[in-house]
């Protein structure tokens, strides 16, 4: 009786095991991501809202002024695209174009003020964080986040509307 009564538990156990590994369940899904093009890239500033190197620590030269975040303002100026870093010491911008749904900066092009510390290592981490492999991803309440990877960090920047100024 005692055999029966242990091959009857086990195999509930079994059979329970299975059952549970058979429900399904809703899973939550990222949307499909969205092609890079232009128009897309142009229709917000860019905020940076985190950068990581490839051990996981933060870029803590991006974030040394919190009221200031890097931002990338992408914009069509006669005839030619270009991307602005804004927030910086120098002026710091680039060409851009997008063959194949990537981005393609020309050279990166600075003024040369003598900028203070930590502005300076600002700049340079700045320019370094542009170039990569460029997608879109979503955050949790399903907005466009710009995310740029390199060799060495991976950074992620939200939507932020453009205001005309005048």
């Amino acid at each position: 009786m005692k055999n029966t009564t242990k091959i009857m538990m086990a195999s509930t156990l079994v059979m329970s095991a299975f059952a549970t590994g058979c429900q399904t369940t809703t899973s939550v899904t990222k949307p499909a991501a969205q092609p890079i093009t232009e128009e897309v890239l142009e229709a917000n500033n860019w905020r940076l809202i985190e950068a990581k190197n490839n051990n996981g620590d933060i870029v803590n030269e991006l974030f040394f002024n919190p009221s200031k975040p890097l931002t990338l303002n992408f914009m069509a100026a006669e005839g030619s695209n270009l991307v602005s870093l804004m927030n910086t010491c120098n002026n710091i911008g680039a060409g851009y174009s997008v063959v194949d749904g990537e981005v393609q900066l020309t050279l990166i092009r600075s003024t040369m003020m003598a900028c203070p510390e930590p502005l300076a290592k600002f700049d340079s981490a700045a320019a370094v964080t542009v170039e990569g492999k460029y997608s879109f991803g979503k955050n949790g309440d399903n907005m466009p986040v710009l995310i740029i990877a390199n060799d060495n960090q991976v950074s992620h920047f939200k939507a932020v509307p453009k205001t005309n100024t005048p």
